[in-house]
């Protein structure tokens, strides 16, 4: 008989319900964000949590159809970049992403002239 892993109360639902990201964590990067910030509310890492749950969720199917613009059934990092530059809700992210990379899932997508 197959024993239960040590995340399985992660993905089906711990004392605080079902969240795919550490809530210890996120609870620590919420106080070290701040030196003011002394306590946090129960509900803030859930409520964060589940906002970058939707946030990796929209990146993710955004990049993905830029994967199957491209003919790929293999996500790269290219596609993350063109999702971020070709969708107004990611402006802040553009710094962060190389234009080079995006560029080229832009030119291959193209048809070759002869």
């Amino acid at each position: 008989m197959r024993q239960p892993g040590a995340y399985s109360k992660l993905v089906s639902g711990g004392k605080s319900g079902p969240h795919s990201l550490p809530l210890a964590r996120i609870k620590k990067i919420m106080k070290n964000s701040s030196d003011e910030v002394k306590m946090i509310s129960g509900e803030a890492p859930i409520v964060f949590s589940k906002a970058c749950e939707l946030f990796i969720e929209e990146l993710t199917k955004r990049a993905w159809i830029m994967t199957l613009q491209a003919k790929r059934r293999t996500m790269q990092k290219e596609d993350v970049a063109s999702a971020v530059i070709d969708t107004d809700i990611f402006d802040f992210l553009v710094n962060l992403v190389s234009h080079d990379s995006a560029n080229t899932v832009r030119e291959s997508d193209q048809p070759q002239e002869s």
